[in-house]
């Protein structure tokens, strides 16, 4: 529960798996115990004890982990938080943990250490799973977390172009950007054409797309920030080749790259 993986997948299948509710990701099914209040405890400290020491360490930032299913991710989503308590119900609740992890870090690194906090609508599996149905929704849920010391938003979607609400073209790192004020990175196939789930499933290859139109929305403001996955997978070289207009000379995610990702 406290990663999406399955079987053999788990990284450590000899530890006992946590969860808000004790709620397999993937079957939605409850498999485990839900975390106790002391566990939730410990959970924190570790999360404020390991960006203390990324700051020791030297590192520029922290970017907590919020989205696709993840430990955080399951509290955000009523499918895998069933708690009664103040770490569940509704929206605003089931943000409490997350915002009780960022107040953690946040004391721990000081003000002028950058905390960086992924999330997404989707969970891995479950591709059309919502947070927020709507803006107003999307506020409430984004409240609680910025006020509590986000200083940037990395808002996961699988396609950075699609709308995330009708009657609008920001994506969700757009209206993210909109809601809190706050500097937003936006994901999501950059530099793919098409659906590069494909590639998982034995289907077609994913195609090269140009960046004229996410230059385009970074002009107009909507984001801040662009994050690559894929495509920079496949090709180390592909914000060179981007800059310099070697785009012909891009290597494309393949089938055979995801042999490379384990």
């Amino acid at each position: 529960m406290a990663r999406p993986f399955k079987g053999e997948d788990l990284p450590h299948p000899e530890l006992p798996p946590i969860g808000p509710s004790g709620i397999d990701v993937n079957t939605l099914e409850q498999t485990a115990e839900p975390m106790s209040i002391s566990k939730i405890e410990e959970v924190i400290n570790a999360f404020a004890k390991a960006a203390a020491d990324a700051k020791r360490l030297g590192f520029d930032g922290v970017e907590l982990h919020g989205a696709h299913g993840y430990l955080i991710d399951q509290f955000f989503w009523k499918e895998t938080n069933r708690r009664t308590d103040e770490y569940g119900g509704d929206l605003t609740g089931r943000t409490r943990f997350a915002s009780r992890i960022i107040h953690a870090v946040r004391k721990a690194v000081g003000s002028r250490f950058p905390i960086i906090f992924r999330f997404s609508q989707w969970k891995t599996g479950h591709y059309d799973a919502k947070l927020a149905y709507t803006p107003e929704e999307l506020e409430v849920f984004l409240a609680p977390l910025t006020d509590a010391g986000v200083d940037i938003f990395d808002c996961s979607t699988r396609r950075f172009w699609e709308p995330e609400f009708e009657g609008s073209r920001l994506n969700l790192a757009g209206w993210t950007r909109k809601l809190t004020g706050k500097p937003t990175i936006s994901v999501g196939s950059v530099g793919l054409k098409g659906d590069f789930t494909n590639a998982f499933d034995g289907g077609p290859e994913a195609e090269a797309a140009s960046v004229e139109p996410l230059e385009e929305r970074l002009k107009a403001g909507e984001f801040d920030l662009i994050a690559v996955g894929r495509a920079l997978l496949a090709d180390a070289e592909w914000a060179e080749k981007i800059r310099h207009a070697r785009e012909k000379e891009i290597h494309l995610f393949t089938k055979e790259d995801l042999k490379t990702l384990k």
